[in-house]
């Protein structure tokens, strides 16, 4: 089995997703830090809206960049791939 050509759009799309689903981890992961150093002895507590933000912003900037990359990068297999033939899969 060959694969000649890959939908950029339906690629975008599911990637662009699950960075999305990443950048929510990864915002709560810096929400969790941030909410926790201000209880470090002698830190200031800081700005709480940084961790709250973190969830918000990392989600749709990790999703965007997903996104984007993967439809240029399918674009780009779509070209090569007819260039050189594709990517051969042994499905068994």
């Amino acid at each position: 089995m060959i694969v000649n050509r890959v939908g950029p759009l339906s690629c975008a799309k599911i990637v662009g997703l699950l960075y999305a689903i990443v950048g929510l981890v990864m915002g709560g992961a810096i929400s969790l830090i941030a909410g926790t150093l201000g209880f470090v002895p002698g830190r200031d507590p800081g700005n709480p809206i940084f961790g709250i933000a973190a969830v918000v912003f990392f989600p749709i900037a990790y999703g965007v960049a997903g996104f984007v990359t993967t439809l240029i990068g399918a674009w780009l297999y779509n070209g090569l791939a007819g260039l050189v033939g594709g990517v051969e899969i042994d499905l068994r």
